[in-house]
């Protein structure tokens, strides 16, 4: 580590992206974030101090909605934080989600948001109120750190802790690895919680991390098959779990999954990971450092466009890459074992886990829990069946819900809950399998909407799936409002990414169980001309589809789109 750190300060920070001086000089990521939470002249902070929030799980925004408006009256944005937490394997006990309820409706704006990374974010917090919001989410024994920024995100896995033994040990794997590879750094406690700092050596503040920290964000996920919900492949390291007889034997080991690009620049293009070995339990969390530190060390830091993993492994190639881990750990990965997967969906209604206790699925569109004008109540649904509810709530990448350790005489009493607040209802096979990312009004980088958009988009798409005789079929869908890919959008068999408002790119020919990347299709079209694609090919497939074909197969074995079988080729 020692010759790597020493390399990186020799460099002139005139070589290296600008974010990489600010790292390094920010005191740990500290800033003037102190002075700029203290300057009530303005409902933001300064720039820099905007691009170090991040590491501390939150980012400033403004409601793009009223930014003409307010520019027109001569006034700042309106500047809010999106806030997220950190909730490794997205399990909550019904004591923490009253306190996560509790500051939806007090400081944020009144919803609570599951993201497609196994965790709840809030939109709309002020700067005043940023202070007592992330008290109270450490009041309740959790944190935003490291969230979002340069480090290692939210650790993700197979929803469902209590599903099954070897369910909980994948759970608890997570947790392990989230707390290895968390930020030492004391700043977000100082500055936000009201620590006093106190004085000590450098390298032990960051002694993974260091002052550098990662070129890029890093996501790691931890999948049990047959269920690939967590979309194993998309991530800078997968864990596919490996189990017999309800033991866990160990975990097939990938790297250099991302789904981030840029619209135009064929160098950008989103990546699945590649498989590369095998590891025992014990093992996984020195495996996901070593991981973690080749690509610390190696990243580009040049160019944030091209930081990720998925490059440094494209540039050096696998066999490189894996060697280096290898070298690092002092032994080599043993071969992979073989997996399976069915679907990257959820589980949704009652089903028992391993210990007979019950659990129940609930679709939540597009992750959004408030109380809607339609006479669907979630919010104030899910409040009142925490306040019986005795299991936990867990959380999926999916952006749904599940109602885990149900007992026999307390499933009654929740249905009947479900039922006074309007929450489930019967929705297509269709709808179920989409996913959005949030875009307008808040996300600054949103090009056009996502969040907004889609159920609509899905109405008309139901549409043209009846006519075809497709009403109980499921495909999966997903749009995002610019190319980063919060929803993984190319992943899906029908995927939607923003262009422009009201204008998107068509991908088709994902697979159902995420283990394919699809195809640009059309480009910059609008809804009009989305409608006039799809539903000659809907039809197509209801009448020629093999028995069982999902229908980003179909479409490739007919010929409407070339497969994709690397990262490398997506644009071609």
């Amino acid at each position: 580590m020692g010759d790597i750190i020493q390399k990186l300060r020799d460099i002139s920070f005139d070589e290296l992206h600008s974010n990489e001086r600010l790292k390094v000089e920010s005191d740990y990521l500290r800033g003037t974030l102190e002075q700029s939470m203290a300057d009530r002249a303005s409902g933001g902070v300064s720039e820099d101090d905007t691009q170090l929030t991040k590491f501390h799980g939150f980012y400033q925004q403004d409601d793009r909605d009223l930014r003409s408006e307010r520019r027109h009256q001569k006034l700042e944005p309106l500047y809010s934080f999106m806030v997220r937490l950190r909730i490794p394997g997205g399990l909550l006990s019904p004591r923490q989600w009253l306190s996560l309820d509790d500051i939806a409706t007090r400081y944020a704006n009144d919803t609570l948001r599951i993201t497609t990374r196994q965790t709840f974010q809030y939109h709309g917090v002020l700067k005043e109120n940023l202070r007592a919001h992330l008290r109270v989410i450490n009041d309740a024994m959790l944190d935003t750190i490291a969230a979002c920024g340069d480090v290692n995100r939210n650790v993700i896995c197979t929803a469902n802790a209590h599903r099954s033994k070897v369910h909980h040990q994948v759970f608890e794997l997570a947790h392990e690895i989230s707390a290895q590879l968390m930020p030492r750094s004391r700043a977000y406690h100082e500055i936000f919680l009201g620590e006093e700092r106190v004085a000590g050596g450098e390298e032990e503040q960051e002694p993974l991390y260091t002052k550098h920290y990662l070129p890029r964000k890093f996501k790691i996920a931890l999948a049990i098959p047959p269920d690939n919900d967590v979309d194993v492949f998309a991530h800078d390291i997968g864990f596919i779990a490996d189990s017999e007889g309800g033991e866990l034997r160990g975990f097939s080991v990938c790297i250099g999954g991302g789904m981030g690009m840029t619209h135009g620049e064929p160098a950008t293009f989103p990546r699945l990971s590649d498989v590369v070995g095998f590891c025992t339990p014990d093992q996984v969390i020195e495996v996901a450092e070593a991981i973690m530190l080749v690509q610390r060390d190696h990243g580009d830091r040049h160019d944030r466009k091209h930081a990720r993993t998925k490059y440094t492994i494209e540039d050096h190639g696998v066999e490189w890459f894996r060697e280096e881990v290898e070298r690092r750990l002092g032994y080599a990965f043993g071969e992979p074992h073989e997996f399976h997967f069915d679907s990257n969906g959820d589980r949704y209604g009652w089903y028992q886990g391993d210990d007979g206790a019950w659990n129940y699925g609930l679709f939540i569109e597009n992750g959004r829990i408030a109380d809607f004008d339609n006479g669907m109540k979630l919010l104030s649904g899910m409040r009142e069946i925490v306040r019986i509810h005795e299991g936990d709530i867990a959380l999926t990448t999916n952006q749904n819900l599940i109602i885990t350790g149900v007992a026999d005489d307390k499933r009654d009493e929740i249905e009947a809950l479900i039922d006074k607040y309007c929450m489930s209802k019967d929705v297509s096979a269709l709808r179920r399998e989409s996913m959005a990312c949030v875009a307008f009004p808040t996300c600054g980088l949103a090009m056009a909407e996502s969040e907004r958009y889609l159920p609509s988009l899905i109405d008309k798409l139901e549409q043209a799936m009846c006519k075809a005789g497709l009403a109980d079929d499921a495909i999966v869908v997903r749009i995002t409002g610019c190319p980063n890919g919060c929803a993984r959008p190319y992943l899906a068999e029908i995927g939607f990414v923003g262009k422009a408002l009201g204008r998107y790119n068509l991908y088709l020919g994902g697979s159902f169980t995420g283990e394919r990347l699809n195809k640009l299709y059309r480009e910059n079209i609008d809804e009009a001309t989305i409608m006039k694609e799809l539903t000659p090919l809907l039809k197509h497939y209801a009448k020629e589809r093999d028995e069982g074909e999902h229908f980003g197969d179909f479409v490739i074995r007919q010929g409407v789109i070339k497969e994709t079988t690397a990262g490398r080729n997506f644009h071609d």
